[in-house]
């Protein structure tokens, strides 16, 4: 049963850069980082390794591996049960590169500013 709805982040040009990740990866990958996102929807916060990782700052990353390929979209839960999945990347080492994090905080603040601007107007 879904406890909490999965959001893409929109950026300020309307591009939505986890869908685009996701999209661009083979069929399998793809499909495989689709079903585990039905799992944070049905799960949320209470999703663990080897599917969710949190990473720093309430920033979580969705770990997704077939064969050698390993995908992962970084998120953050925001107010109502709402994951807001920033962006996706292919990992390539050991550790998440810091610059994905800091991606994904620039893009939460971002979403946080047009909330906050949201609730101003109405």
């Amino acid at each position: 049963m879904k406890e909490y709805n999965v959001e893409f982040f929109e950026n300020d040009s309307g591009q939505y850069p986890a869908e685009a990740y996701i999209n661009s990866l083979d069929a399998k990958l793809s499909a495989k980082v689709y079903r585990t996102l039905v799992m944070l929807e049905d799960n949320g916060s209470e999703l663990r390794e080897s599917y969710s990782k949190h990473l720093d700052d309430g920033i979580f990353e969705v770990r997704v591996r077939v064969a050698t390929n390993s995908a992962r979209v970084l998120y953050f839960f925001h107010i109502g049960k709402r994951v807001i999945l920033t962006h996706g990347f292919t990992k390539k080492t050991q550790k998440t590169p810091p610059s994905e994090i800091e991606r994904a905080k620039k893009y939460r603040r971002d979403f946080l500013e047009r909330e906050a601007r949201k609730d101003e107007d109405s």
